[in-house]
């Protein structure tokens, strides 16, 4: 009998609690539809534009260059882009740049640099710069080279479709907008016009240069493209927040699996050869930058003795390289 009676207890507390929740659901109010005064929208993105004739729309997404303010006005985004913004871009911009240079490199299949190649890395280089130019000059005010911005907040704003409230379990409403106007969007302007210059600059170039081999670091290309921009529609806001690292990370990496792959793993070979190669040279000096890049990204300069450790991979791995030898292991 005391079993039964705890049992019933809790069957009753339950639907106690059960039935406050639904009733809590139901209690949440908003002005639905058109207001001649501001009014507060739920969720966290949901905003009202001022109409002509002086009244406020329904709670709804944000026009494209605006955001909801803390009294869900959407206003326009005028704030200026910040250090690690610049940043950011700067990385979207690298990205598409190494990736050509790799290509090319391995198409070309030389050990040494050519006037052919050298070419081709020129040609590849402005590309990317053009295709960061015009994007700028596309956005808000346009023609500069300076944008606008809204402020990123927190992780939330790369994805608010997934914030989409439901009042009163009555109807969701769609506020989907973008809220870190225009650090999303540009990616994707400035990636399908460096596809779109490749195609109409490099295309013919490449198989002049390089004959039968030039033409394969375009198909690269036709690749790479589509996983960035798919890349970017799915972890934007994830890459926001560790590209520092990533970077960082990286060119430690591959760094160390450039040095892996010599022939000679002794360390005067790996120290003269590198001086000695002018195509080795600039590879390193190509690590040692986007270390620095990384390095500076994550600090915004607050710690610039860190730039110190920016040739510590590279020589750690020269210095112990006698330890790692395969060669010593058989």
């Amino acid at each position: 009998m005391v079993y039964k009676s705890i049992v019933s207890e809790l069957l009753l507390l339950l639907l106690l609690y059960f039935s406050t929740l639904c009733s809590s659901t139901q209690n949440y109010y908003y002005d639905k539809g058109s207001v001649d005064t501001l009014s507060q929208c739920p969720g966290k993105y949901c905003g009202r534009t001022l109409m002509s004739n002086g009244s406020w729309s329904p709670c709804g997404a944000c026009e494209r260059g605006l955001r909801r303010n803390t009294t869900s006005a959407c206003e326009i985004c005028s704030d200026d882009p910040t250090f690690y913004d610049w940043f950011y871009l700067g990385f979207m911009v690298l990205l598409p740049l190494i990736y050509h240079l790799v290509c090319i490199d391995n198409s070309a299949k030389r050990r040494k640099f050519t006037k052919e190649v050298i070419i081709l890395y020129g040609i590849a280089f402005v590309e990317i710069v053009l295709a960061a130019i015009f994007s700028l000059l596309i956005f808000e005010p346009r023609g500069s080279l300076y944008i606008r911005s809204c402020h990123v907040r927190d992780l939330a704003d790369w994805y608010p479709i997934l914030h989409n409230p439901n009042p009163n379990y009555e109807g969701q409403l769609y506020c989907t907008q973008e809220a870190v106007y225009p650090l999303y969007s540009i990616i994707f302007v400035f990636y399908t016009l460096c596809l779109v210059i490749m195609l109409l600059v490099r295309s013919w170039l490449s198989s002049k240069l390089l004959p039968g081999r030039g033409k394969m670091s375009i198909y690269s290309a036709m690749y790479f493209f589509p996983v960035l921009i798919l890349s970017h529609a799915v972890l934007g806001g994830l890459v926001y927040y560790s590209f520092p690292y990533i970077v960082i990370v990286s060119s430690i990496i591959s760094n160390a699996a450039y040095f892996a792959y010599q022939l000679d793993q002794s360390m005067k070979s790996l120290f003269m050869g590198t001086l000695k190669n002018g195509r080795s040279l600039v590879i390193l000096f190509g690590h040692w930058f986007l270390h620095a890049y990384g390095i500076v990204a994550a600090t915004e300069i607050q710690y610039p003795l860190l730039l110190l450790l920016i040739p510590l991979p590279s020589l750690f791995y020269i210095l112990t390289s006698k330890f790692s030898d395969p060669s010593h292991f058989m």
